[in-house]
Order: structure tokens, then sequence, then C-alpha cells
């Protein structure tokens, strides 16, 4: 596959099964990335039937992210590395739920990155009716995940 097509969002995200929320990565540029979910009905995540609640958004954009670290790892002719969400500034959503059987567009932009792997990226979801959620995660993608994992854990 060229390197200027954009792959399987299975070769770009590590999540899986019922985890991976993201379908499909439909724009991917140096530094955004724009990709379609689509909340299920009867998902393990639905509460009441009101479809994918709202908070959930911050794992869409984490995802959106995830996406962007693998699609420029892919390009190297790299495997994805895991990364960590530090956190997240001011998360906004403007609806309650995210409805069933509607398509979202979720949007990662990177504000910042420097080479220890620390990174913020601008994050929106949207869908025909404009923006939904809008947030701004803090991220941590380490050289060697095992190390920082085994470094972080303590005595």
């Amino acid at each position: 596959m060229p390197r200027n097509s954009i792959p399987p969002i299975e070769v770009l995200v590590p999540h899986r099964g019922t985890m991976l929320w993201l379908e499909r990565v439909v724009r991917a540029e140096d530094d955004v990335v724009e990709a379609i979910a689509t909340p299920r009905e009867g998902a393990w995540y639905v509460e009441g039937g009101d479809g994918m609640p709202a908070w959930l958004g911050l794992e869409l954009m984490a995802q959106a992210v995830a996406a962007h670290a693998g699609l420029r790892g892919w390009r190297a002719g790299e495997a994805p590395k895991p990364g960590v969400l530090l956190g997240c500034r001011l998360y906004e959503a403007r609806v309650p739920s995210f409805l069933p059987g509607g398509e979202l567009r979720v949007t990662a932009r990177l504000s910042y990155r420097d080479d220890s792997g620390f990174g913020a990226y601008d994050c929106t979801i949207g869908d025909e009716r404009g923006a939904l959620a809008s947030a701004t995660l803090k991220v941590f993608e380490p050289e060697d995940f095992m190390r920082f994992l085994k470094s972080s854990a303590g005595p």
C-alpha cells in the first residue's frame, strides 16, 4: 500500500473488538486526522437507549489521536506504539449523548509535540448538525512503552 494512502483503522489503532470505536480514517495530513465513528444501538456503552453518553467522546478523541500517531509510524515503516492519555483540558459536550446510527466525524489536530513524546491535540466531534464536543487532549508516547510502565509502577 502506498505511503500516501490510508490503511485500515486496525493497522493504526491497537484497540480491538468492542473497544475499537473508530471505523476508518477519512482524512490524514501531517498535523491532523479525521475519522468516522458510528455509535451502535445495543452496544455495551449505550445508556437506556439514549445512545453513547457524551462523556465517552474523550475515548473517541483519544482513538483519533492514536490513529494520528499510528499513521505517522506507519508512514515511517514502523509499527504503531502505545501511548498514554495524560489528561484533558476543557471537554465541552453540546449534547448529552451521541445518537445510535449517527455518523460522527472525530478530528484530532496536533497543536504541540516535543522530542520526548509529550504532545497536545485539539479535538472535535461533529455530525451534520455541526460541532458536538471539543477538548484538548494531553498525551505521551514514550520511546519504550514497557520500560515506561515498569518505571511508573513504583517499588
